[in-house]
């Protein structure tokens, strides 16, 4: 699933990843240049979640390789310390319609790299000009999951995907599950996608002890006598709420449904909101189980940084993330078939009854490597291959 180490090009390219990056300097000009001239696209540079999230941790981990990428954006928020770590290429496309705004990054893009063009460009964010594109999600997959109809707007955004993807060397995918949209929907040969699944901070995401954990669900004022699942999300529509909540409203059984980040409708003794927090691992090492419901999910985090935290997961099969997590880690649902979630839950239960739920070594249960520095040292072999 990695890309493997950087092939020996040359006589004087030294092996990935046993050379300092200290001995640059001694490197013939081209070979320099290769190794260190690279550039990001994003939208944006700022603090929150998704593609913000993932640039923020590409950044991190090629300044802690000692490399400073260009970073061409439409927002760049210079106060956070990634910042400092960037060649800052601003690109303001406020003045377009907001649904051309994709393809105006795109054009201004092209105009500022006719002043120099980087060794490398990594696209982020759907750039028909990188030798390398992220491949995050789908726009026909996701018109599909939602059955929306093509619209004017969405057949440009299509285009732009396609011409990225086609132009590209190389493309990153996030899941094997966008692999496939790829090639589904784009024509794109399997063997120019690489997927390299996305990092979580492993520092953050750790279980907490048993006297933690009790703490954080006494804090809460949490039911101690009812099995607790965690539902995070901000757009409950696409996140799988309702089905949550026609299940978590009627059942019988002694379960709590913990909502955090977007209010929900209505609370009940079986539905709880939690509001939004900014220590969603704690909530996550203190649940029993994470629920991950999507209709249409390229990966989702969520489900690697429950599992970091201990906990295990009620995931449907069409999310990402389940096809990174294994054993008694997950118990998968499909959406598709009717009473799957229920008899879902009902497996989460008697395995908590059981005392069998808690992951013991999270790393064994994950199928890579979730580290933002063996994430991006993958993209590095990737970028210079």
């Amino acid at each position: 699933m990695c890309s493997p180490p950087v092939p020996r090009v040359c006589p004087e390219w030294p092996e990935w990843p046993e050379w300092p990056f200290t001995e640059i300097r001694s490197l013939s000009d081209p070979t320099r240049r290769l190794l260190t001239d690279i550039a990001l696209t994003a939208q944006a540079l700022k603090n929150s979640g998704g593609a913000e999230r993932y640039t923020r941790d590409v950044i991190a981990g090629l300044h802690r390789m000692g490399l400073r990428p260009t970073l061409f954006a439409r927002e760049i928020d210079r106060a956070l310390p990634e910042a400092a770590w960037i060649d800052a290429q601003p690109l303001n496309v406020r003045w377009a319609p907001r649904k051309l705004r994709n393809l105006a990054f795109d054009w201004r893009l092209k105009q500022r790299l006719k002043r120099h063009r980087p060794a490398c460009v990594f696209s982020i964010n759907h750039s028909t000009h990188a030798d390398v594109v992220l491949c995050g999600g789908t726009h026909p997959g996701s018109l599909e999951a939602a059955g929306r109809s093509v619209r004017r707007s969405d057949e440009w955004q299509i285009e732009l995907e396609r011409r990225a993807y086609t132009q590209a060397r190389a493309i990153v995918a996030h899941s094997q599950l966008m692999s496939r949209e790829l090639q589904r929907f784009y024509g794109v040969p399997a063997g120019r996608i690489d997927v390299l699944y996305p990092p979580v901070d492993t520092a953050r995401f750790q279980p907490l002890t048993d006297a933690a954990r009790a703490a954080v669900r006494r804090q809460l004022d949490l039911p101690e006598d009812r099995v607790i699942f965690v539902f995070s999300s901000t757009s409950h529509e696409r996140k799988g709420y309702p089905l949550l909540e026609a299940f978590f409203a009627r059942t019988t059984l002694p379960v709590c449904l913990v909502v955090a980040g977007r209010p929900v409708p209505q609370t009940s003794d079986t539905i709880r909101y939690a509001g939004y927090s900014k220590e969603i691992e704690k909530l996550f090492a203190a649940a029993d189980f994470t629920v991950v419901a999507s209709a249409y999910e390229p990966f989702g985090l969520v489900g690697v940084e429950s599992v970091m935290c201990g906990t295990p997961l009620v995931i449907a099969d069409n999310v990402g993330s389940a096809e990174t997590v294994t054993g008694a880690a997950k118990i998968e649902f499909s959406r598709q078939s009717a009473g799957s979630f229920e008899r879902a839950i009902e497996q989460a239960v008697e395995r908590v009854r059981g005392g069998g739920a808690r992951i013991a070594k999270p790393l064994d249960s994950l199928v890579y490597d979730p580290g933002i520095d063996a994430h991006v040292a993958a993209l590095y072999a990737l970028f210079t291959r």
